[in-house]
């Protein structure tokens, strides 16, 4: 049975290596916690907010983080597969190196977030807010960024084998060097105006 905790509020506390298994916390606030090393499993977080939450090398496997706020927090080394993040967002957070391997990361807003050498891979990330984010060097393969924001994000090296680049305006984007399928070069040749013949 999912154990559901509702309104409450976590203020220094220590949660090292913590197991979150099939808990539900809803409208919950985390400050300055330390999930550090922790690892969750099929638990929700449902509009929450954490605040200089430390979640290095965390692992997250099929949970949920709906509608909530990141704000100051740490993710260094931080793994999420097959997780849903739908409607989240991320400000002045530490987002590198994550790895995010499956799952829907829809609405999510990642404006100016540092992504550089981040590794995301068969991920949903419809409408996502990638506004000025940094990608450069990391792996986008295989992910879902139709309807996506992406002006001024520079995905300099980046590997975007397999992604839907349909939202994205080639001028008003950094692509030296990144890496594409032939496919998506007729996508973006038909962005600038041209015709394959």
């Amino acid at each position: 049975m999912t154990k559901l905790v509702e309104g409450e509020s976590f203020r220094n506390e220590d949660w090292y290596a913590e197991e979150l298994i099939d808990v539900h916390y809803r409208e919950c606030e985390f400050h300055h916690v330390d999930l550090t090393e922790a690892w969750s499993r099929g638990a929700t977080f449902e509009e929450c907010v954490f605040g200089n939450v430390r979640f290095n090398a965390s692992r997250h496997t099929d949970s949920a983080f709906l509608r909530c706020t990141f704000k100051r927090c740490n993710l260094f080394e931080a793994e999420f597969t097959g997780c849903k993040m739908t409607g989240s967002v991320f400000q002045q957070s530490t987002l590198r190196p994550l790895r995010v391997i499956g799952g829907d990361w829809s609405f999510v807003g990642l404006p100016g977030a540092d992504l550089r050498g981040t590794t995301i891979q068969g991920v949903r990330m419809r409408e996502v807010d990638l506004t000025g984010a940094n990608c450069v060097d990391a792996v986008l393969a295989d992910v879902d960024l139709s309807g996506a924001q992406l002006h001024s994000a520079k995905f300099v090296r980046c590997d975007l084998r397999g992604s839907d680049l349909t939202a994205l305006d080639p001028t008003t984007v950094e692509l030296t060097d990144a890496v594409i399928t032939a496919a998506q070069a007729v996508v973006l040749a038909q962005a600038l105006g041209l015709q394959a013949r």
